[in-house]
């Protein structure tokens, strides 16, 4: 039938049954198949293939609570779930929460403990939210790493920023830190308020023009690094207070285009 016949409704329902059983590697290979393969997939971000795939790898936590508030779609959630910290690549000290989503630090004497990642960018333009849900203590560092930036070290320090691998916004004094040097205040605004626990902060990556901003609730705080190398660079944040907890959630491309 014609594209909006009823003869095309039917295998698009079908289609999206079959689908809904899937995982997202099998899911990736089925877009590539055929336009109407594709937009079955794409064309609505709420569909049952979606929903299924969201019920079936994200805790329960997560999609109850507001964790997943400012990722409207589950598609959006899906994908938030695979850009999130990875288990496996962060320091010993910390674990990743049920959830999913958020970092808990151990309470371990002299020592600072961080998080990458799962999947790095080395190109587009991407958004993530930060928050801190416990107190920051001296230092705490949300910014980007590569993979060879150490994850712990010894001392309470501002482990992001501490080499020239990764660069790092501490929250505590408003300093930027790369190179293991300050790269002055930030926001560059006299009186500029702390931050609050619980605060989202959004760190936009636009990896076209080699910058790394930040917002503060919806207001635009400013670019805080450019002339960011061409490498992979992974979403990290570093932390020093006993049974802190630090929640990272990917958006997708920043909502200004």
């Amino acid at each position: 039938g014609a594209w909006g016949g009823p003869g095309w409704r039917l295998p698009g329902r079908v289609l999206e049954l079959v689908f809904s059983y899937l995982e997202l590697r099998e899911l990736r290979s089925c877009a590539l198949v055929c336009k109407l393969w594709h937009r079955v997939l794409h064309g609505d971000e709420n569909s049952e293939v979606w929903r299924s795939l969201a019920a079936r790898c994200l805790a329960e936590e997560a999609l109850r609570t507001d964790i997943l508030c400012n990722v409207p779609t589950y598609k959006g959630k899906v994908r938030a779930f695979h850009h999130a910290f990875s288990t496996n690549d962060c320091s010993r000290n910390v674990y990743i929460k049920k959830n999913g989503f958020t970092l808990h630090r151990n309470p371990i004497a002299q020592s600072t403990d961080g998080a990458r990642t799962k999947i790095g960018f080395s190109e587009g333009r991407h958004a993530w939210e930060v928050w801190w849900e416990g107190p920051l203590g001296t230092v705490a560092v949300i910014g980007i790493a590569t993979k060879r930036a150490a994850m712990q070290c010894q001392g309470y320090v501002a482990l992001l920023g501490s080499d020239d691998q990764s660069w790092g916004w501490n929250l505590v004094d408003n300093n930027l830190l790369h190179n293991g040097e300050v790269n002055g205040s930030f926001p560059q605004c006299n009186n500029a308020p702390k931050y609050q626990i619980g605060e989202r902060i959004r760190v936009i990556l636009d990896m076209e023009d080699k910058t790394l901003a930040f917002e503060r609730g919806y207001e635009f705080l400013g670019v805080a690094f450019r002339g960011l190398p061409k490498v992979c660079l992974y979403p990290a944040v570093s932390a020093v207070y006993g049974n802190t907890e630090v929640t990272l959630v990917y958006l997708g491309k920043p909502l200004d285009g």
